[in-house]
């Protein structure tokens, strides 16, 4: 069976103009708000997102409004969506193309790839979907949709994969390129599912699909198994003085950079550990509760923690933010690895 790739166009996008999802993104043309939504999108399930772009365009319409809000606004509006380097190269981009005078985005897809925070998959995808240029998206859902048709064992993290699909799909891309890249995705997002789940009965490509003929269609994609991650302990402290809280800016580099945080120790403090630390650093507290033992999941690394909350009657001076929590709650942006704990923050 060989697989003559071009039959693919007309039936895939069929099948979407007819099947696919009511998203806000796809009622419109202009180029922000496609590279906004793209962004979001990356590592972020769509319907989380639906909610957090409506919200973020009403504050930050334009490209002009983006390189100009300050970062802690712009974090807070972040908050919850997580990868926070996602939004600060956004704003990076904006100041950027402000800087240079001008109103949009590049229509030029290798210009597109040298701005911040855009490689080459949302490059491809705002030229296809905002200026209708043929270069086809691969992420994830394209992949294994492709590699499903063709049988293909390579591993999909090595970018001679990647590269021979975007050239193999350019070459057939139609003049209707945005809903071709949207459909593509598409299928694989509703269709071509991963995890022993695909509806191939529903499949508008089955019919050239080697993997649906041949039965394999689980065997694809291979991807080659990450690195273990590596585990962090931590004790998260909910400190609480005067009807305030004690939070803590993070650094301007690495992990979570420039959040803001509760304060928080390395390995997980037994009841007694802390109560010996906190004599140490001088600080009073009535009591001391117990929260619940969590964990977040980063790409590279786990943190497992344990909280408390403390309830203090002297503190050092100059020691920590101190803000309200009405201001925690609306004006700094906690990471969502930690903002479980802050739900134990009583009004």
């Amino acid at each position: 069976m060989n697989v003559e790739i071009e039959q693919i166009v007309k039936p895939l996008i069929k099948w979407f103009q007819k099947e696919k999802r009511d998203l806000p993104w796809r009622k419109t043309n202009d180029s922000y708000q496609i590279w906004i939504s793209e962004i979001m999108l990356q590592q972020t399930r769509v319907e989380a997102v639906k909610e957090y772009y409506k919200r973020f365009l009403k504050v930050v319409p334009t490209l002009q409004d983006l390189a100009a809000i300050e970062e802690d606004q712009l974090l807070k509006l972040w908050e919850g969506l997580g990868y926070y380097s996602r939004a600060r190269n956004l704003q990076k981009c904006a100041k950027y193309l402000v800087l240079q005078g001008k109103k949009e985005l590049p229509r030029d897809y290798e210009e597109l790839k040298k701005l911040p925070g855009i490689g080459p998959y949302a490059a491809a995808s705002i030229g296809s979907i905002a200026y209708q240029l043929k270069t086809p998206a691969i992420d994830g859902n394209v992949l294994r949709v492709m590699t499903r048709i063709y049988e293909d064992d390579r591993d999909i993290m090595n970018k001679k994969v990647r590269d021979d699909y975007f050239f193999k799909l350019s070459k057939i891309m139609p003049e209707n390129t945005r809903d071709f890249t949207e459909s593509l995705m598409e299928l694989g997002a509703l269709i071509c599912l991963p995890n022993g789940n695909p509806l191939c009965d529903s499949c508008p490509l089955s019919f050239l699909c080697k993997s649906f003929k041949n039965k394999t269609m689980l065997n694809y994609p291979v991807k080659k198994k990450l690195e273990k991650r590596k585990i962090e302990e931590k004790t998260i402290l909910i400190l609480e003085y005067h009807d305030k809280i004690a939070i803590q800016k993070r650094p301007n580099k690495g992990l979570l950079a420039s959040l803001y945080e509760f304060y928080s120790l390395e390995e997980k403090y037994s009841i007694n550990q802390l109560k010996k630390y906190l004599k140490q650093i001088k600080i009073d507290y009535v009591n001391i509760e117990l929260l619940k033992e969590t964990k977040h999941i980063f790409s590279h690394l786990e943190w497992h923690m344990v909280g408390y909350y403390i309830h203090c009657t002297s503190v050092p001076e100059n020691s920590f933010i101190w803000v309200t929590k009405e201001e925690l709650e609306t004006k700094y942006s906690l990471p969502t690895a930690i903002s479980i704990y802050a739900n134990n923050i009583k009004k």
